[in-house]
């Protein structure tokens, strides 16, 4: 499920306040490899358990929230970091 555009125009970061986009399905997919291998954790180090479905990403490219039946999930401990994930940029 997608976000409407004038939903994407408000939603932020909650942390740095960036705006966010929605996660290319490459990415997503390369995301969810990660997830499966077992090497990607939240903000708040507690392991990534199961492979999102669609996700937003803030426009820098370093923080990646998910988006769990149609919602965005915007806490600050359950963003996930890129810089954990290789060859991410």
């Amino acid at each position: 499920m997608s976000i409407p555009d004038h939903l994407l125009d408000i939603l932020c970061c909650p942390v740095s306040h960036e705006p966010l986009l929605p996660l290319s399905r490459d990415r997503l997919k390369r995301l969810n490899k990660a997830i499966a291998d077992g090497s990607v954790q939240y903000v708040d180090n507690e392991a990534v358990a199961k492979p999102l479905q669609a996700a937003l990403m803030t426009r820098d490219q370093k923080v990646v929230y998910a988006i769990e039946d149609g919602i965005p999930v915007l806490l600050p401990e359950r963003g996930i970091g890129t810089t954990q994930l290789d060859d991410w940029s």
